[in-house]
């Protein structure tokens, strides 16, 4: 059960940042920041933003849970920079998930008021869904709008985090199959004797270990979103074990499977080439329309 006074005081809280914004007089575009759930303890949450990777967004970077923080200073510096910046925002599964639900609300309303907005790399991730029709917000409230989601009728641009140069190297393979599963489903009753005497990994190791895992194997089993995706790039071998819609809507598909089955799917999967140059170009050619957008 919840902490009832404690949960009431945190929903006020978001509510007074949020009304913050919405209150403000005025909305400036003096420079910009990129907004998405800056967690160095997630690699996927942390390397898909266009702030790794592109020099005029260096160092520009708003958690988007930094609006219900219990320290006032801050709260009042997320509202204060959502009030004089332009945004971008993404990437990572922001659609369709009550998590994200007012913070990108609030985002939708602003471009109606002069602020510039790009969604940038964002998808859905609505839970007991494979299919997603619309958006909880709209695209054309924001003066760019490209998502990782690729059989929905806007600008496909897929994970920015492709630009990273982690990718470039090989290794050699020592492993038929590995497994790579998100650190939350660690938590979930059986997993762990599932796992324990395979070759597996988390999204809460460290990046660089977490790539060269994948690098090594032939075959990824993953619950993960970003090492489904991470895996594609490197030209391995996927199957997928969905947690959200974010699964089933990425352009290059992969077999779907639990972890009781996965062995019966791994015939089924298919390595693709030539999707980390695609998905760079991809995501560079957007860039260049952001910058062109933003003044930059």
């Amino acid at each position: 059960m919840k902490d009832k006074p404690g949960f009431l005081k945190r929903k006020i809280v978001r509510y007074t940042t949020i009304r913050k914004v919405r209150k403000a007089t005025e909305l400036l575009n003096d420079d910009v920041i990129n907004i998405h759930r800056y967690d160095p303890y997630n690699a996927g949450d942390f390397y898909c933003a266009p702030h790794h990777y592109y020099e005029p967004l260096k160092d520009k970077v708003l958690d988007i849970f930094q609006y219900q923080s219990k320290d006032d200073t801050l709260r009042q510096e997320w509202a204060d920079l959502v009030i004089r910046r332009s945004l971008i925002i993404g990437g990572g599964g922001l659609l369709n998930l009550s998590a994200f639900h007012k913070q990108m609300r609030l985002f939708e309303s602003l471009k109606a008021r002069g602020k510039k907005t790009v969604v940038w790399g964002a998808g859905h991730n609505a839970l007991n869904t494979k299919k997603v029709s619309h958006y909880n917000v709209s695209p054309d409230h924001f003066g760019l709008f490209g998502t990782r989601d690729f059989s929905m009728n806007n600008e496909w641009v897929p994970c920015v985090s492709c630009k990273h140069g982690i990718f470039d190297k090989a290794e050699p393979i020592d492993n038929e199959f590995g497994i790579l599963l998100h650190k939350k489903n660690l938590q979930r009753p059986g997993v762990m004797e599932k796992v324990k005497s395979l070759p597996y990994k988390t999204n809460q190791d460290p990046f660089e270990e977490v790539i060269a895992f994948i690098k090594s194997c032939d075959t990824v089993v993953t619950d993960s979103y970003h090492g489904m995706y991470w895996s594609i790039l490197l030209g391995k071998k996927v199957v997928s074990i969905p947690t959200t819609s974010k699964f089933y809507d990425f352009k290059y598909k992969t077999p779907i499977a639990t972890l009781d089955n996965f062995r019966e799917k791994l015939s089924e999967a298919t390595a693709y080439s030539g999707v980390l140059d695609e998905c760079r170009e991809i995501n560079d050619t957007f860039a260049e329309k952001v910058f062109n957008y933003l003044d930059l």
